[in-house]
């Protein structure tokens, strides 16, 4: 499973209403290669489900991601911060076993 904060949900609702995306869209998320510890986080906006697609829904949210990114995925939380030291969109994944000092990438 893959969840989704208020904060994020929030933050997901005003991007869809100032971009103005359809119900149709979705968050896709996934893991890429790259990044200062190895493996980073890749999120979008699509509105186009691919096979082998694992799609889950939560408060409120459908999130999307590729069944190789779930497997560094499963049971985290997309969360959001804002301000002045806010990272913006992140991830807690508790299958990460170290990250970044930056946050934008980790390690499993």
């Amino acid at each position: 499973m893959l969840f989704v904060a208020e904060s994020a949900k929030a933050k997901i609702s005003e991007i869809r209403s100032t971009e103005s995306l359809g119900d149709d869209f979705f968050v896709r998320v996934s893991v890429t290669s790259g990044g200062c510890s190895g493996l980073s986080y890749k999120m979008d906006f699509d509105n186009e489900e691919q096979p082998n697609d694992q799609v889950f829904e939560d408060n409120g949210v459908r999130v999307v991601t590729d069944l190789k990114s779930f497997l560094y995925l499963c049971n985290s939380t997309l969360e959001f911060s804002g301000g002045l030291n806010g990272k913006g969109f992140f991830f807690n994944n508790p299958n990460a076993a170290r990250e970044c000092g930056c946050g934008e990438s980790f390690a499993v």
